[in-house]
């Protein structure tokens, strides 16, 4: 490595596309979590009974497209130049940003609705390019540091889409400002664009011919994957992760109101700590790899996630009997509460624990997959991720709703189901823990 991890943003190489993925996430967030707030604003001044079935229609119609034209994405990616690709995306975003204010100004919810459809069809295509382009602009050697800051970079912005487009729409003029913000955030992530340097597609790959039955292709592309084990067993661990995030990212609103008493303005504080967690998380894996490709890293990260998100079971439980409140509890209260500020450490380990998790799975999909057939393994990832996050919405709807466990219960089921998944890949992939004693043996003779 020539310097250290964050010379890559002085790199024309990286830094146009970190700004472009970045921003297209922070607008997908800005819009949808605008949204959200719209419906349940109305919901609480009409009494409308369809709070939750809009809720969760919009976060399915978002991931439907992962499901539909992830398999198209990555043949497009894989076939023509990756920038030109990019570039074509976030035009469509402008458009589609110039249609989501027309319908925040006139607050059509079924309007916003189908903008969010779109806009989860636009993140499809962008999907596989993202992470097929770095190995093209990067060397071997910056792969891992590259994927720590689009990973950083991912999750802040959704941090940020999330507490801005919730708190700015609630304005007298909110949806026009939110409008507005996404309008030029769109253009903004459209000029970076055109700065990001030409990504050709191989030669081997640039006469694919299209396809008119996805079904059939997405059993392609996964026998693609398959002819690597590692790679296929890497796309299982990091749809897992999407899985075991989901699962605490979803709850914590509730979990925030109803467990720890608190006011809805804790909510965002804890989704704060557990973000700014992943994206510690995937800076340090820079640091403890040494700047290389290092799978011992998995082990590490997946034992804490779920020793982590088992203390924090003990520590919401210990919070709840300690404290005995009789009104909400604000952050600057829950921080300085000895249990409280425990559940907020645990929230940031177990974000940084996932940080250390998926960074290393995204850079083994790349450097072991080739470049004119990358775009499609990843788009079977992308599948994959979708249908894990699925699973973990119907897991959190069995469990709380169905059985009527509490969320830290649900919180522990969670976490043991961690040590069962990862367990196995670790037994079917024998690189992951051998590489992990490598790697503790390599630190024991530094110290």
């Amino acid at each position: 490595m020539k310097k250290g991890q964050f010379y890559l943003f002085s790199e024309q190489r990286f830094l146009p596309f970190f700004i472009t993925q970045f921003l297209g996430a922070l607008n997908d967030n800005l819009f949808k979590n605008a949204l959200l707030v719209i419906v349940v604003s109305s919901a609480a001044v009409n009494s409308d009974s369809n709070t939750n079935f809009i809720t969760n229609l919009a976060a399915g119609l978002f991931i439907l497209p992962f499901f539909l034209f992830s398999t198209i994405a990555g043949h497009l990616a894989d076939r023509f130049d990756k920038a030109f690709l990019i570039r074509r995306i976030k035009f469509a975003e402008i458009i589609l940003m110039l249609a989501g204010c027309f319908a925040l100004w006139h607050g059509t919810i079924s309007l916003m609705l189908g903008i969010l459809f779109l806009l989860g069809m636009q993140s499809t295509f962008f999907g596989p390019i993202k992470y097929a382009i770095i190995p093209q602009h990067l060397d071997a050697d910056e792969l891992l540091a590259g994927n720590a800051q689009v990973g950083m970079g991912t999750f802040v912005s959704i941090l940020l889409g999330t507490l801005i487009g919730g708190w700015l729409v609630t304005g007298p003029q909110g949806p026009m400002q939110v409008g507005a913000l996404i309008i030029l955030v769109a253009v903004v992530g459209w000029l970076s664009s055109c700065q990001i340097p030409d990504a050709p597609a191989a030669k081997t790959a640039s006469n694919l011919s299209l396809f008119f039955n996805p079904v059939r292709e997405t059993g392609k592309n996964y026998g693609l994957a398959k002819q690597n084990p590692t790679v296929l067993y890497c796309i299982f661990a990091a749809s897992w992760f999407w899985l075991y995030g989901g699962s605490f990212l979803t709850q914590v609103p509730n979990f925030t109101v109803t467990v720890l008493q608190g006011h809805p303005t804790l909510i965002s504080i804890l989704l704060t700590a557990f973000i700014i967690g992943i994206a510690m998380g995937s800076l340090l894996c820079h640091r403890l790899s040494g700047g290389k490709i290092e799978p011992g890293l998995v082990p590490l990260g997946a034992a804490g996630l779920s020793l982590f998100a088992l203390d924090l079971y003990f520590s919401c439980t210990s919070y709840v009997t300690s404290n005995q409140l009789t009104e909400a509890v604000l952050p600057a209260q829950f921080i300085f509460m000895t249990t409280g500020f425990r559940v907020l450490v645990d929230l940031i380990f177990i974000g940084l624990f996932g940080g250390l998790f998926i960074v290393p799975l995204y850079a083994m999909i790349q450097q072991n997959t080739k470049n004119e057939v990358r775009a499609r393994v990843l788009s079977v990832n992308n599948i994959f991720n979708a249908l894990f996050m699925v699973i973990g919405n119907l897991l959190g709807m069995f469990f709380l709703s169905i059985l009527g466990w509490t969320i830290p219960q649900f919180f522990l089921v969670v976490a043991a189901l961690n040590m069962a998944f990862m367990g196995l890949i670790f037994y079917l992939e024998p690189v992951f823990l051998n590489s992990f004693k490598h790697w503790i043996k390599a630190l024991s003779k530094q110290s």
